[in-house]
């Protein structure tokens, strides 16, 4: 009996340890999965979220849900000591707990690249989990509401403009779906005019979407313009302080919603606190079987896959490449993590990971999108529907994609939803104004009862 600890629900984590349930006896081996959140989100649906396509919890799977065999520790792991074989977990409580393996599967996922930069931390908005997409959503469709009922003037500009940092897929598919979603609130707010949305992509580089060769890149930031978004290359944020943006350009202006999605940083986990071997970007060195270690050198029982892990890239022609950090890899990773751990359990070798890909594929918002695979590029309404069909067929579990589909399909009879919930991140207010202060309370006196006799 082997004790196989997963770090991390996500991708990898959460696949490995639904494919280690069917490929391993109970008899074999007992696993744990250490994730904070009690679900696995499916990134590549959060832009769509924001925009309303689709619920928000259409985009997540239960954990307890789906994986019946498997220990589900709600906690954060918050260090590795392979040499003593223990994990140290930060329980909900705030309290510590020590675990103990045999096995260990770093999957722990990336976490927002952030940088000190001056009101980024008190006014940004994160595009990492369904929270924040929802706040997203949320704060859009508050602040139509709110400018409505304001003159034309500069606070009505400023609750009209919506600043994304990061020209990256992530960055790239919220900000249309973003401009997708406010352009079509104007039918149900006629007191304002197109010409007062202002929603800028700011990228640091001289294009966006690196995963797509330059032109198909050029088409994209034109199509963007096209449709009313300002993207602004070459152009870094230097402060969003009270709400203003300054960008290094020296362009500033009152931005209501700021999204920030300027790439990933690996867990701290693993980039600082564990003796697990790791490279100069701070990401497990990994072998092409998913085993920890080198060529020449492999360290027993620790494997990685997803973002935090450096896996060669076998099928790029570039030498010492490594994978992408994308859903694409993330998932056939944790499928053979799974295949190669139990191969290793019953003394058989581990296969290397090669998987060639399948092409980049974004959604620009409804009806709008890109796909490119080698020198094949598609655009417009075909690579949308390509986006939807390849998602639909990623997204784990039969439930899921009957739901998503639902969603798809009372979007397109009904339209969107555009009420805003942002009022359930204070659930309480509604109770608390219901009661009366203590000073208009009617006081009463106390009534004597005469005494018999």
């Amino acid at each position: 009996m082997r004790d196989i600890l997963i770090v991390g629900g996500g991708y990898a984590g959460f696949y490995a340890a639904w494919n280690l349930e069917k490929l391993l006896r109970t008899s074999e081996a007992r696993i744990t999965v250490v994730e904070p959140r009690p679900y696995m989100t499916y990134q590549p649906f959060l832009p769509e979220l924001v925009a309303g396509s689709i619920e928000a919890r259409h985009v997540v799977v239960s954990l307890r849900g789906h994986l019946r065999r498997t220990t589900v520790v709600p906690g954060r792991v918050t260090s590795i000591t392979h040499a003593d074989k223990k994990v140290e977990v930060r329980m909900p409580d705030g309290s510590t707990r020590t675990l103990e393996y045999d096995i260990i599967a770093v999957t722990a996922g990336a976490v927002s690249r952030v940088f000190p930069i001056d009101g980024i931390s008190e006014h940004a908005i994160g595009l990492k989990t369904v929270e924040e997409a929802v706040a997203v959503r949320d704060q859009i469709l508050t602040a139509f509401e709110d400018a409505a009922a304001l003159p034309p003037g500069p606070e009505r500009r400023r609750l009209l403009t919506a600043t994304v940092v990061g020209g990256g897929f992530s960055g790239v598919e919220v900000f249309g779906e973003m401009l997708a979603l406010a352009t079509s609130l104007l039918k149900s707010y006629p007191e304002i005019q197109f010409s007062e949305l202002s929603f800028h992509l700011i990228e640091a580089n001289g294009r966006i979407l690196p995963e797509v060769t330059d032109k198909p890149g050029q088409w994209v930031v034109e199509h963007l313009t096209q449709r009313g978004g300002i993207v602004h290359l070459n152009s870094r944020i230097t402060s969003a302080a009270g709400n203003e943006v300054q960008l290094s350009t020296g362009e500033r202006y009152a931005s209501n919603i700021l999204v920030w999605a300027a790439g990933n940083a690996t867990n701290p986990v693993v980039a600082s606190h564990t003796d697990l071997p790791v490279d100069a970007r701070g990401l497990l060195i990994t072998r092409p079987d998913l085993r920890v270690g080198t060529d020449d050198e492999i360290v027993e029982d620790a494997w990685a896959a997803g973002d935090d892990a450096a896996v060669p890239d076998l099928a790029s022609p570039v030498p010492e490449s490594r994978t992408v950090p994308n859903a694409q890899h993330a998932v056939r990773q944790g499928r053979l993590l799974a295949k190669n751990i139990t191969a290793v359990v019953r003394g058989e070798l581990p296969r290397d990971y090669l998987h060639h890909s399948l092409g980049t594929v974004a959604t620009l918002g409804l009806g709008h999108g890109i796909f490119q695979y080698k020198s094949l590029v598609i655009k417009g309404l075909l690579a949308w529907l390509m986006h939807r069909g390849y998602h639909v067929l990623a997204v784990p579990t039969w439930e899921r994609k009957f739901r998503v589909l639902l969603m798809w399909i009372a979007s397109f009879l009904f339209g969107r939803d555009i009420v805003s919930l942002e009022s359930v991140q204070h659930p309480r207010a509604a109770f608390l104004e219901a009661i009366p202060p203590l000073a208009t309370l009617p006081v009463r006196m106390p009534v004597e009862v005469p005494r018999a006799g």
